[in-house]
């Protein structure tokens, strides 16, 4: 009976940290995914936007990043003392904010457009969801405030994970020219996250969730370098100084509304 026992909780302990690593490569890494921002339908309410910001001849940024990956933006210049930085959402690309560029531009904003880590053009075998990326968001700053000047004044814009990233850059230790941010459905903590996600994608109830979560925090901080747990958008707003706008609807499917109300 005990060897049965043994048995049956090896096998399900196995079953489990083969399901982390399967459910790591899914949430973690851009397998099996395409953004969709190159489709630009006719029938979009933003078509027009998204027309003007692909047919807007656009400055092509890089720096490099450890361990030896390269970053990409698109800046679209307006020769002007204010720039937006805008940071698009999980398993999409910096084009998929071309709308919100015509949106700043019209109001006379610069605007920079990064690519996240493993995101569009930027390599990188994993995605920070905010926590890696916050340091590459402090050095695009860096080098808007390089071109442009010291009398930058500069807005940051997310959405979804780049909402995160935004409440994640919010608790930095910034340059004076970052005046406030705008975070558009973001999530509360990147372990909260993933673990609604393992719910609503895999529909596994929360006693057999909470081990799987686990396992994919483990092997993150082996690969990524961060337990799940420490990637914390309320932890990073407890430090944060500048005025912040939170934008999140009540049919959010993929962060739930009620993450909005845990960040206050």
């Amino acid at each position: 009976m005990k060897k049965k026992l043994l048995l049956s909780s090896l096998l399900l302990s196995s079953t489990i940290w083969l399901a982390s690593k399967y459910f790591f490569k899914y949430a973690m890494t851009a397998f099996n995914k395409k953004p969709d921002s190159k489709v630009i339908s006719g029938k979009d309410p933003l078509y027009s936007e998204k027309i003007w910001y692909k047919n807007f001849k656009k400055q092509k940024w890089t720096f490099t990043v450890e361990p030896k990956i390269k970053l990409f933006a698109n800046y679209v210049d307006h020769h002007s003392d204010k720039t937006a930085i805008l940071l698009h959402g999980f398993m999409s690309d910096g084009d998929s904010m071309g709308a919100f560029s015509k949106m700043f531009y019209d109001m006379g904003y610069n605007v920079l457009i990064p690519d996240a880590r493993a995101h569009g053009r930027s390599q990188g075998k994993y995605i920070g969801y905010g926590w890696r990326e916050k340091e590459d968001i402090l050095k695009w700053i860096k080098s808007v405030i390089i071109k442009n000047g010291q009398n930058q004044k500069i807005v940051i814009m997310g959405q979804s994970m780049g909402g995160a990233t935004a409440m994640m850059v919010s608790g930095m230790k910034l340059p004076k020219q970052v005046k406030c941010f705008i975070e558009d459905c973001g999530y509360s903590t990147v372990k909260e996250e993933v673990t609604y996600q393992a719910q609503q994608t895999v529909g596994l109830p929360s006693p057999l969730c909470k081990p799987l979560v686990e396992g994919v925090s483990v092997i993150n901080k082996r690969r990524n370098k961060f337990f799940l747990e420490e990637a914390s958008s309320i932890k990073q707003l407890k430090k944060n100084t500048r005025p912040i706008f939170f934008i999140h609807g009540k049919r959010d499917h993929v962060v739930p509304t009620k993450m909005v109300y845990e960040k206050l």
